[in-house]
């Protein structure tokens, strides 16, 4: 399945069939001699007494990851077609927490993803106190940046034009910096409209990709927060495009955009 080209192997395993190991989420993820995506996504029984169903996030490498926005569609999906879930509203839980979905029209779903965490010790950010904007000094440059979780650590660098953002080269420096000791998914976002960014986003545990959920909605609220757009924006990433919306800082983030199956088979080993 893929969300706005952000793919992912989905594994139903509601039967008590373990998680993939390394060594599977790894062959899996191989996109010459495996099926290929960014992410495996393990469908599970639920764990909170109103969700429909669980699901958790694997790199890989077989380590997890605690938020996928884009993931978090194509479960909905996933249930709405095995018709685990009925009506227009319904709950999952993902690794953090529970989130409220909403089935919009067509392929469309709306996930609300939480309220973001700007303070350096929630997201973790080392090194520095709450601020706006973060300067850091990579290979003799100044990077500014801002920081927030959106249940998994972002950064987003506001740039003129995102086709000449330096993301193969900054994304995993920033990266890899100590002051992120989770690491964290690097956004690289510019402003055309009030209502409208392009973005770029090199993500943790696979590089660049077509599409980041929570990376969208980590831009759309540090620009929002910074009055550099308004509160309803459409984020064109590379993959397609979601909407963010986000009515008050104490709001949980809605991600809305489209959820796609593409292929079903059985594994082979």
């Amino acid at each position: 399945m893929h969300g706005a080209g952000n793919d992912f192997v989905i594994l139903d395993l509601r039967d008590g069939t373990p998680p993939p190991d390394a060594t599977l989420a790894s062959e899996l993820a191989d996109r010459h001699f495996g099926v290929g995506c960014d992410q495996i996504l393990t469908i599970e029984p639920a764990r909170s007494s109103q969700a429909v169903a669980s699901y958790r996030i694997w790199n890989s490498d077989g380590s997890s990851s605690q938020q996928c926005g884009n993931g978090a569609r194509c479960v909905a999906a996933w249930l709405v077609r095995d018709g685990t879930a009925t009506g227009q509203r319904f709950q999952v839980d993902s690794p953090l927490a529970t989130h409220e979905v909403q089935r919009l029209e067509s392929d469309r779903y709306a996930i609300a993803m939480g309220v973001p965490r700007f303070d350096p010790a929630a997201i973790p950010l080392a090194g520095f106190s709450a601020a706006d904007r973060y300067m850091l000094e990579l290979d003799g440059e100044t990077l500014e940046f801002g920081a927030v979780s959106m249940g998994n650590p972002h950064a987003v660098v506001e740039v003129d034009d995102v086709d000449l953002a330096p993301v193969l080269v900054a994304g995993p420096a920033l990266q890899g910096s100590a002051v992120f000791p989770q690491s964290a998914n690097i956004g690289f976002a510019q402003v055309v409209a009030r209502d409208r960014l392009r973005l770029r986003v090199y993500e943790r545990g696979v590089g660049e990709t077509l599409a980041c959920g929570s990376g969208a909605c980590a831009a759309a609220a540090v620009l929002m927060r910074r009055g550099r757009i308004d509160r309803d924006v459409d984020i064109t990433l590379p993959g397609g495009d979601l909407h963010i919306s986000w009515p008050d800082d104490a709001a949980e983030v809605i991600m809305s955009g489209p959820a796609a199956f593409v292929f079903e088979g059985n594994w082979k080993q």
